[in-house]
């Protein structure tokens, strides 16, 4: 597993998305980026990460930043998920889990006493030379999406 630190390369990244697309750090370069990322699909936390993201969606364009969720989930699954809640980021799926690790949010979790690996919640903005400026970890929903934004904007 890699730590990601503040003011350091962020790591190299290929990912299929939803609507059959793909996003790579290689087509972002020259542009800031958001990735955060989400333990499931469809579960109650993660679908509201991805509608408060998407409801501030306009203002992270206006400020000239992409944002991108990253789950281990299928794409066929990351879908249905952006259709059912009409999420208006791009969902990239880290299925293989190659990117997940590189970021180090692949982590060991613990749930009523059974230890399981999973996706720890954590935020990474990335500026537009690749270089992560600000990483949340151990995210809190409530307010974060709006934070993130904030932080943005002194970019």
């Amino acid at each position: 597993m890699t730590d990601i630190t503040e003011n350091h390369p962020a790591p190299a990244f290929d990912m299929a998305t939803d609507g059959d697309g793909r996003v790579s750090s290689a087509a972002l370069t020259g542009r800031p980026y958001v990735l955060y990322f989400y333990p499931k699909a469809d579960t109650p936390g993660c679908t509201t990460e991805g509608q408060d993201f998407s409801a501030l969606a306009d203002d992270f364009a206006a400020a000239g930043v992409t944002v991108i969720g990253v789950s281990r989930d299928p794409v066929k699954k990351l879908d249905r998920f952006k259709a059912k809640y009409d999420l208006k980021v791009v969902l990239a799926s880290d299925e293989p889990g190659d990117v997940t690790e590189a970021f180090g949010v692949w982590v060991e979790k613990s749930l009523y006493g059974r230890v399981y690996m999973g996706v720890e919640r954590a935020t990474v903005l990335i500026d537009e030379a690749g270089v992560i400026r600000r990483v949340w970890r151990k995210v809190r929903v409530k307010g974060h999406a709006a934070e993130v934004l904030a932080t943005v904007r002194t970019l």
